[in-house]
């Protein structure tokens, strides 16, 4: 079996996993759930599920393959890692921004982030973004504009960035 990615994602999350990549697949084209383990009779008396359980699930979002598993309360997302989504256009993003966003049962956050209704933190943005790059007074610009925004609006940027 050939491996198709070296690295791969594994996001924890306390029972709810396969809800997790149930919702994201629902949202990504080219997205799809993969295989489903579920927990034993081993090792019951380390991480305490019952038999039969979901564990991992595997799944892939728009060609990016990622792990879900079910391992307890223990540990909760925070904003130091989140998964960006680099979108093409507009649409693109207000399309993620609502279905992972509030509408989505998450909540909005500054500068093109935000929190699904999991906790796991998004960084919605324009997959080019030129103006940010390179520094200097036309960058500045955009950079200011940014930090007003929560969903990002690419025109607004670009014209910051021209200053116009």
């Amino acid at each position: 079996m050939a491996i198709i990615n070296k690295i791969v994602p594994c996001l924890w999350f306390d029972n709810r996993a396969e809800d997790a990549a149930r919702f994201y697949v629902s949202i990504f084209k080219n997205s799809s759930i993969g295989t489903i383990s579920h927990y034993g009779k081993a090792g019951y008396e380390i991480h305490g599920r019952r038999e039969g359980s979901v564990m991992v699930v595997s799944f892939t979002l728009d060609g990016t393959e990622l792990r879900a598993l079910n391992g307890g309360p223990q540990f909760k997302f925070t904003e130091a890692i989140s998964l960006e989504m680099r979108c093409e256009t507009q649409e693109e993003i207000d399309y993620f921004w609502n279905r992972l966003g509030t509408a989505g049962g998450g909540e909005d956050g500054p500068c093109g982030w935000l929190k699904d209704k999991y906790g796991l933190s998004w960084q919605i943005v324009p997959a080019n973004m030129p103006w940010l790059e390179g520094g200097g007074e036309r960058s500045d610009r955009a950079m200011a504009a940014l930090m007003q925004m929560k969903k990002l609006d690419m025109a607004a940027l670009e014209r910051a960035y021209n200053g116009t």
